[in-house]
């Protein structure tokens, strides 16, 4: 446990690495990862840490930019720094319940999340490093769990006993037939859909309903409707979905592959945001013949104008605010914004209307 990786943004954050955050987006949340020899012993067609990546001239990265590695102590000390400087900034933004652009998008650290690799000590080591940073940091801590190392409840209590508030299973691929494609049986990984699911049912038993979550990555050969069916069936479960954008990883399998029309990517991203929410349901939906939504079955204008579906979907803080909003973790900074680290501004929510009927034509009923 004597040294972790961080995302780019969050050693910029703790002030470990020097840069400026387009449009001060700053992260709200230490994203961990463990480090070993080894690396992760999973080979998933799309990820930077897959066991047969090619590397690339400039260096291994993760969801496209390096992860530094840091020794436990220093990681914890500068986020207890983080904490108190978030505590003299709260009085001042108090009342303002959803960070807005052009300041600190989240006013210093508020979580911390341990990310796991699939290696046969991880889960030893996730403990230990739960028990770590919530004991030093008083912050609330978020495993993202590798699930085939969980062979039974007791294993999910244990890292709740060590002081983890929220369970997260990467599922990534939206079908059973996709999880087998990119992360399961067909890459010679040792993942398994079934089982990922059985261990997204243990966090909701373990954690609470709306404390378990997975991540699902769009772009992966789903359509909409299949997307919308899986997020539904996490919801019905308890669990709420963290979903990203695919973006090619250099030296991946996918290095080669495009990311998801913007289209199909907002009007998944705002499916998700009413479901989890239990505004709409995805029987309610209707879809076009290639699987595309075309009436969320609800009426979706307070929800473009308030902005709040295209923001990332995180962790909260402990004040029930995001987190964990991984600015720029779907695309490059200045481009289109897939998930917005912040409230989306009135430029933004005119881009925004304009997406969701890419491809559509007049075919929506939104």
């Amino acid at each position: 446990m004597s040294r972790m990786a961080t995302s780019t943004a969050a050693a910029m954050a703790l002030g470990l690495v020097r840069g400026r955050f387009h449009r001060n987006a700053s992260t709200g949340c230490l994203n961990l990862l463990q480090v070993y020899q080894a690396g992760c012993r999973a080979n998933c067609t799309y990820c930077g840490l897959a066991r047969e990546r090619v590397e690339p001239p400039s260096g291994r990265t993760f969801i496209r930019v390096p992860w530094p590695e840091y020794p436990v102590e220093v990681l914890a000390e500068r986020a207890r720094a983080a904490r108190a400087a978030n505590g003299r900034t709260g009085a001042a933004s108090a009342g303002t319940s959803v960070p807005a652009a052009g300041r600190d998008a989240c006013g210093g650290l508020r979580r911390v999340c341990v990310g796991m690799l699939t290696h046969p000590r991880a889960l030893e080591d996730a403990v230990a490093q739960t028990a770590f940073f919530r004991r030093e940091t008083g912050l609330p801590v978020s495993v993202l769990m590798s699930a085939v190392l969980f062979r039974h409840r007791e294993d999910v209590e244990a890292l709740r006993a060590a002081g983890a508030d929220r369970g997260t299973v990467a599922l990534d691929a939206a079908t059973p037939a996709l999880f087998a494609r990119h992360r399961g049986r067909a890459t010679g990984s040792p993942h398994d859909w079934d089982h990922s699911w059985r261990v997204v049912r243990w966090c909701v038993e373990v954690f609470g309903p709306g404390q378990a979550g997975v991540h699902l990555i769009a772009g992966l050969g789903e359509t909409e409707r299949e997307m919308v069916e899986c997020i539904q069936g996490g919801h019905d479960l308890g669990a709420v979905t963290h979903l990203f954008s695919f973006y090619p990883e250099a030296g991946s399998r996918l290095a080669g592959a495009e990311p998801p029309p913007v289209g199909h990517y907002r009007r998944v991203q705002l499916a998700r945001y009413l479901i989890n929410s239990g505004v709409a349901r995805a029987e309610a939906m209707e879809f076009d013949a290639a699987g595309r939504i075309v009436d969320f079955g609800v009426d979706v204008e307070p929800h473009l104008l308030d902005g709040r579906a295209f923001m990332t979907a995180g962790c909260p803080g402990e004040d029930g605010e995001l987190a964990c909003n991984r600015p720029y973790g779907n695309e490059r900074p200045g481009g289109i914004l897939r998930n917005y680290p912040f409230r989306p501004e009135p430029e933004d929510l005119a881009a925004i209307r304009r997406e969701l009927r890419e491809e559509l034509g007049d075919a929506t009923r939104f």
